[in-house]
């Protein structure tokens, strides 16, 4: 005979930190999903657009351990940016790596998407507060430190 779940025994699910960041984070994607529309960028692809900016060249291992994805995501998202001519992947030192970096449309494209990121940064940093923002990085950075940990 098999259990049924009560009301009151799922309840406690409505905390789940897991649920609450994703769910969170869905809404967050969306404002800068929608700042960015004209760019033809995700707000996801934005990040991986400036950190690739940010490293100018960077193995695609080293660029999923940045990014906190698994490798083949990562390799799975950069297939459109590449697609679109924003990225340029090469073969690494050598043949089990491959590198990547910003072709010249990436970095006019980036540069075009970054005035609307900062649009969306201060939609959301007018809506919680800069002072609440900051504290919630913080723990969303403690939060991937103890995960990064198991």
């Amino acid at each position: 005979m098999s259990k049924k779940v009560t009301p009151k025994e799922i309840a406690p699910c409505a905390e789940c930190v897991c649920f609450n960041i994703r769910k969170a984070s869905r809404v967050v994607t969306q404002i800068y999903d929608e700042m960015m529309q004209e760019t033809g960028l995700r707000g996801t692809q934005f990040t991986i657009l400036a950190n690739i900016a940010g490293y100018q060249l960077i193995t695609i291992s080293v660029l999923a351990e940045k990014l906190v994805m698994d490798r083949t995501t990562l390799t799975r998202n950069l297939k459109p940016l590449e697609k679109q001519g924003l990225i340029v992947i090469t073969p690494g030192e050598d043949r089990r790596t491959r590198s990547v970096q910003l072709s010249a449309s990436g970095h006019q494209t980036l540069a075009s998407a970054l005035p609307l990121w900062r649009k969306a940064q201060q939609k959301i940093t007018k809506q919680m507060g800069k002072k609440r923002l900051n504290h919630l990085i913080e723990e969303l950075r403690t939060l991937e430190k103890i995960a990064s940990s198991y």
